[in-house]
């Protein structure tokens, strides 16, 4: 019997030891430190043209948002895919809309719209008719 109970208690001695050495290992957490919650950095603006005109089309977009836009559209749209033949690309068309809302919207100015203008004349030639079309119908259209 004494035997038995001596394996019993040594058991239980090694058990109690593998959990104490198991807390010992076990990673500390520190609660005094506060934790520091990093803000998420803003993201980053889309330069497609979809993206682009959407910010025009928002009659709610500012000045500066607007102004914003065109300088996106001059540092990454600049170039108008060329003609095919005597008929204009279809993707002028996005173009065409900007323009005209450009023209169309309440917080464009004056030297936005002829900063695009220059601009994208300067860069496409083959385009000049038809950018100084699409300004003169958003300026008719503007109530």
């Amino acid at each position: 019997m004494e035997a038995s109970i001596l394996i019993e208690a040594i058991a239980g001695l090694v058990v109690i030891l593998g959990l104490l050495i198991f807390i010992m290992l076990k990673p500390k957490v520190d609660l005094t430190t506060k934790k520091e919650y990093v803000t998420p950095s803003e993201p980053k603006k889309k330069t497609d043209l979809d993206s682009i005109r959407h910010v025009i089309r928002n009659r709610t977009s500012t000045k500066e948002e607007l102004a914003e836009a065109v300088d996106m559209v001059l540092k990454y749209h600049k170039n108008i895919p060329e003609k095919l033949g005597v008929r204009i690309n279809p993707k002028f068309d996005a173009y065409m809309e900007i323009f005209v809302t450009l023209c169309r919207h309440k917080n464009a100015t004056k030297d936005m719209i002829l900063k695009l203008d220059k601009e994208l004349v300067k860069n496409n030639p083959d385009y000049k008719s038809e950018i100084n079309d699409s300004i003169t119908k958003g300026l008719n259209s503007r109530r």
